[in-house]
């Protein structure tokens, strides 16, 4: 009787330990700059997705932080990202690199914007983890190619595309979608209030574009 119960208790056991293995959700972080920082607002995209996915499967963070380039991402890659052990991470950033080459002179060259990108996912391979790639969006709405940064962006959108190529890697592809988007729905050529508040940082519907786009890659 001792047996069988010590061999019940055992068996109750390995089957907890299995069971909580099996249900242990999928740990996403959406890592990147303000745009992704105001992600996780009210009506955000991380925000937007985390509803849409059952919370007892999937695990969702968001870890942006305003003004950030590729290489701030890198240097907090550990701390916020790796320590969290994320089975997937989904990299959005570039709008900074090329908009601050404008603003304050302190953007990011392109060839040295790619390094750190590619070491990026390196690491976050390296520790076991998905990645999932995001080209830059808009620096102004205008549907024309008139907004004075849209060659950087293109240049950089096609050096993203050009990446999850290389390393086979699943690719949401925003500057694209955006432009369409812009080209479908901005009549009258403005440079602000279709996808974004300031130019750049989303409004409520941008925010629905871009959790619309990434949803099917992160499930």
């Amino acid at each position: 009787m001792k047996t069988l119960f010590k061999t019940s208790i055992l068996l109750l056991t390995s089957l907890f330990f299995l069971t909580s293995m099996t249900f242990k959700p999928k740990r996403i972080i959406f890592f990147g700059d303000s745009i992704t920082q105001q992600g996780v607002s009210k009506n955000g995209y991380v925000t937007l997705i985390k509803k849409s996915l059952d919370s007892t499967r999937y695990d969702v963070i968001g870890a942006g932080i305003g003004g950030n380039k590729v290489y701030d991402l890198y240097l907090r890659l550990e701390d916020d990202v790796l320590n969290k052990k994320p089975d997937l991470v989904v990299i959005y950033v570039g709008i900074n690199d090329v908009w601050h080459k404008q603003t304050s002179h302190t953007g990011t060259d392109y060839d040295k914007y790619f390094k750190f990108y590619q070491a990026l996912i390196n690491k976050i391979q390296g520790a076991g983890s998905k990645v999932v790639l995001c080209t830059p969006s808009v620096v102004g709405e205008k549907k024309d190619g008139t907004n004075e940064l849209d060659a950087d962006l293109n240049k950089y959108a096609q050096g993203i595309r050009n990446l999850a190529a290389k390393n086979n890697l699943p690719l949401c592809d925003l500057r694209k979608v955006f432009t369409e988007y812009e080209a479908q729905n901005n009549a009258d050529d403005k440079e602000k209030g279709i996808l974004t508040t300031d130019r750049v940082h989303l409004n409520e519907q941008g925010n629905k574009l871009v959790a619309d786009q990434l949803l099917p890659l992160v499930k």
